[in-house]
């Protein structure tokens, strides 16, 4: 059951990560492409770690928060330079 239940789970995530990257690709304007990269890596971070309880490791988990962290860091920069137009002040 709870394999059938991580089966479904991660093919709607890989679904919902495909409809972002079209989204990253023909977005009409900048802030809706930010969005889409910023909803891929939480997509990311989401199949790492139905993946990791899917083989049973602590190691996915591990990758998962290493993502988590840089995907967030990434995410202030680009917002930051968006913005103000400079990363770095």
């Amino acid at each position: 059951m709870l394999s059938t239940a991580l089966s479904i789970a991660i093919g709607l995530f890989v679904l919902a990560w495909v409809l972002n990257l079209g989204r990253l690709i023909f977005g009409p304007s900048l802030p809706d492409r930010v969005l889409a990269l910023d909803t891929m890596y939480i997509n990311s971070i989401a199949l790492i770690v139905l993946y990791g309880i899917q083989q049973s490791s602590k190691l996915y988990f591990e990758a998962a928060m290493l993502i988590a962290l840089i995907g967030f860091v990434s995410t202030v920069a680009v917002a930051k330079y968006v913005t103000r137009g400079d990363i770095i002040e």
